[in-house]
Order: C-alpha cells, then structure tokens, then sequence
C-alpha cells in the first residue's frame, strides 16, 4: 500500500485543509487534555501533512509502518523522530500526553481484533490525563460498494490521473486504486489495492472504553467522519511503558 503512490501523495492530496485541522485539534487537545506535558505522537502520520501544523503547539514525533511514506517525512522534516512500526504492536521507551490517529489511517488495521489492539496499545503509551483522538474510517452504513471515484493533478511536470472502484468483502472495504502518472520521462501506470475494516460507531467507542479511557464522540470530525477522543484518568489499569 503506498508502495507507488507514496512520492506523489503530497501532490494528490494538496487539497486537504492540514491547516485548519490542526487548528480543531488544537482546540479540542486543550479541552480535554488533562496532563501538564506538551509531547504529541502521530500514529500512522504518513508523510506529515499533519506535524506541519502540529509542532507550531507540540514536541512531535510520527510513527508509520510505510517506509516510503517515512521517507517523505523525514525528508520534510528532518528535526522530528520518526519511528518505524505497527500501530498494533509498537513499543516506545516512553509515554505522550497526546496520541493521534488521522485521516482514517485506523481502518488499516481491518479487522475487530486488531481495532482493539492497536487503540489498546495507543492508550498504553499515553500519560495519565492525555488524550487519544482518532479520526474513523467510514462505517459500514456510509461505504457505497460500486461507487466510483476519480482524482486529477494539472501541473506543467507532471499530470496524474487517479481512479478507484469500490467493493465490500465481508467487513472490509476495498478499493482498487489506478494511477496514470505524466512527466516529461513518459506515462506510467499503476495499480494499487486498499483495504480498509469497516467498523461501527458502537465498535470505535467500546474499543476505547475497554483501553480505559473515557470517550467522547465529535461528529463533526475534521472532514465529516466524526473523532473519537478517548481522555485517561490519572488512575488506570492501562499499563505501558516506564
């Protein structure tokens, strides 16, 4: 996944708002974020849209398990540490008074089992007082199988041309991703299959709950797919790293 599209997926998604996120997130950390540190990391941050913004207000640092996404990332940005892991199974030497999960990178875990790990794990590495937010992938009721999307860059260098068909299996969402890539060297084209657990409100806040944290549910989110913020208290049996 990403192994193709990870050098161009600044350029294709130049569209997002990372500014104006950040700026909620922001607002919403301050809210309920009970901790008196200042240490944020980004699980499944990608190439780093995010910890552009991010960093004006934290001591950042990412985790991704792509290495072609890191390495946009930490081309980008050389200062920050950047960790190369699971969102499963990750070990850190230490804790994070903020924890995100963004653009719906949790529904790469597909499945219920590793939903509950990989916030599990998250809420482990959180200081008493800090503060989980994850931004869903869509529930099962809001993914349309059969639906087709299209995306298209127009620079002078380079143009590209993105497609995907839509299709469920079970509780996965799958999306077959077609890339037309333009520059002055020739078109190329590539393929990319993305599959991604479709899991349910109800899911998202019991796997939260069960981590030991209290939730609470945004509906609005970023882009409209909702966060879940999950706030640990200063006593829980959520263990992690020391």
């Amino acid at each position: 996944m990403y192994s193709r599209s990870a050098e161009y997926y600044d350029t294709i998604y130049s569209f997002k708002k990372y500014k104006l996120e950040v700026s909620k997130l922001h607002r919403l950390i301050q809210k309920y974020k009970l901790s008196p540190g200042n240490t944020l990391l980004d699980v499944g941050c990608g190439t780093g849209g995010h910890i552009t913004y991010l960093r004006q207000h934290y001591q950042v640092e990412g985790l991704d398990l792509n290495p072609g996404m890191l390495k946009v990332a930490r081309r980008k940005f050389p200062s920050v540490h950047f960790h190369r892991a699971d969102m499963t199974s990750f070990l850190l030497d230490h804790k994070f008074d903020v924890i995100v999960c963004l653009f719906s990178a949790i529904g790469h875990v597909k499945t219920r089992r590793r939903l509950w790990k990989a916030v599990e794990n998250m809420a482990r590495h959180l200081n008493p007082g800090g503060v989980l937010i994850i931004e869903p992938w869509l529930t099962p009721q809001a993914f349309k199988p059969g639906s087709i999307h299209s995306l298209f860059v127009d620079k002078p260098d380079l143009k590209i041309a993105r497609m995907n068909t839509s299709r469920v299996k079970g509780t996965l969402s799958i999306m077959d991703m077609h890339h037309l890539v333009g520059t002055p060297s020739g078109v190329q084209h590539s393929t990319e299959s993305f599959e991604m657990g479709l899991f349910t409100r109800r899911e998202y806040q019991r796997a939260i709950r069960d981590s030991g944290l209290r939730v609470v549910f945004d509906s609005k989110g970023l882009i409209g797919r909702g966060l879940y913020l999950g706030i640990k208290p200063f006593h829980s049996r959520a263990q992690g790293p020391t």
